[in-house]
């Protein structure tokens, strides 16, 4: 018992003492702060183009469907127009994604 009282007390005090050899702050704390903030951005900004891009997606299925249902002549037309307009929805997307990346893994702000 008395073994075990005095190993945790080795470890308390080791755990205490070990903050006195750390690395000074400002060393390396500027850059990491900037590649925290850059990734939590990217996370961000990549959360909300997905759900607009989502939510414009889904009205203009809605809106395609509502207004093939009207003119069921009209189909092949509004049918192409759906088809770029999603394509066009999806690329904003895709593009916010090539950012994020490019933040994730590149750290263009010095990290």
């Amino acid at each position: 018992m008395r073994k075990r009282f005095v190993l945790t007390l080795a470890l308390v005090a080791a755990g205490m003492l070990t903050p006195l050899y750390a690395q000074e702050p400002g060393a390396a704390g500027a850059g990491s702060e900037l590649v925290k903030w850059s990734i939590i951005t990217a996370g961000f900004a990549l959360a909300v183009a997905a759900a607009f891009g989502a939510l414009g997606q889904s009205r203009g299925i809605a809106a395609a469907a509502e207004g093939i249902a009207r003119n069921p002549s009209a189909a092949g037309e509004i049918r192409g127009v759906f088809i770029l307009g999603l394509v066009l929805i999806e690329s904003l997307v895709i593009y916010v994604l090539l950012v994020a990346l490019i933040l994730f893994f590149v750290k263009p702000f010095g990290g």
